[in-house]
């Protein structure tokens, strides 16, 4: 039993400290860190065309642990590895987030409409700004370890030279 206790212990450390890490690295990228529950699935929201492109996004709320607010996650699609230029659905793998999930997050913050955070995405290796991000979406396992980042496909860079 002291054992058990012991190894969950170790793995409740590890955890919180690979998120001290995560939150740092999201500060160094310019981003703003969060992490919550999913209490809206996510859905797909239709965009307008840009080089030819549709930047549609994906929308989920998140109830942030940090200040206990209900955040809406606006996603941008063209970072997502699954993304289809003509689909009007989620992208894979986006998917694979559903209600009551766990969410880590770095982006940028905004009021508009209410809380909200977006550009949790790749800047596709520009220098970060608090406007332009380096950010993330990851989902926590349920070992509390955040799996990679699901907005980090940089196949359409390109369209911001």
């Amino acid at each position: 039993m002291r054992n058990a206790a012991c190894a969950l212990l170790f793995l409740l450390a590890g955890t919180a400290a690979a998120r001290a890490d995560d939150a740092a690295q999201c500060q160094a990228n310019d981003g703003t860190y969060l992490t919550g529950t999913v209490t809206q699935a996510p859905y797909f929201k239709p965009g307008h065309p840009f080089n030819g492109v549709e930047l549609s996004h994906t929308h989920l709320t998140l109830q942030a642990d940090q200040d206990g607010q209900a955040y809406d996650v606006a996603i941008d699609n063209v970072f997502a590895a699954g993304y289809d230029a003509a689909g009007e659905s989620v992208p894979a793998p986006l998917t694979a987030i559903a209600a009551g999930a766990r969410l880590e997050l770095c982006g940028k913050l905004y009021a508009t409409g209410g809380p909200g955070i977006d550009w949790v995405h790749t800047n596709c290796g520009d220098t970060p700004t608090p406007e332009k991000p380096d950010g993330w979406v990851k989902i926590i396992g349920a070992d509390g370890i955040a799996g990679p980042n699901l907005e980090d496909a940089r196949e359409y860079c390109s369209l911001w030279p």
